[in-house]
């Protein structure tokens, strides 16, 4: 058991939390509900997981610890989802949290920080310009069943009567 410190799981905390950060805090200044706080948790947490999952050598395949981290970052995406009036709101916070772990999980296993740090801008750059977008353009906000739902039409016989 060793007793020193790792500089390779520290710069990927210190990268993936940066990183997570940044999308965090943009999630914050718009109001949603993903904060910085959960953001820079949610950072850590992959980080270490992943850390654990590759440093076990054979006790553990790094790959399903990776899609262990995946599957409950999913569950934690699924509870900033609301659905009110026939339209679900979250998503979008919902997939930020997913993206965050997959920038952290990048740091982690490839060490690619430069990389999660520019992910991240690309990733506040992106949902800027949509929401401004959104703004312009009536026709981009929400989803088409959400759209159809304020509009008060309903899809339902037409979707659960396409085959799948």
């Amino acid at each position: 058991m060793g007793t020193t410190l790792d500089p390779a799981l520290w710069a990927a905390v210190a990268a993936a939390s940066v990183s997570g950060g940044i999308i965090g805090l943009e999630r914050q200044l718009a109001g949603r509900a993903l904060g910085v706080r959960t953001a820079v948790l949610v950072s850590i947490g992959t980080v270490v997981f992943v850390h654990v999952g590759s440093s076990m050598g054979g006790q553990a395949d790094p790959a399903r610890v990776l899609g262990q981290v995946v599957t409950g970052v999913g569950f934690l995406g699924a509870g900033v989802l609301f659905q009110r009036d026939g339209t679900v709101s979250g998503l979008t916070t919902a997939a930020s949290v997913w993206l965050i772990a997959a920038i952290a999980a990048t740091i982690a296993v490839a060490g690619h920080a430069w990389d999660g740090l520019l992910l991240a801008i690309l990733t506040v750059v992106g949902l800027r310009v949509m929401r401004a977008l959104e703004r312009r353009l009536p026709c981009l906000r929400g989803t088409p069943v959400a759209r159809e739902a304020q509009r008060g039409e309903d899809q339902t016989g037409e979707v659960t009567s396409r085959p799948g």
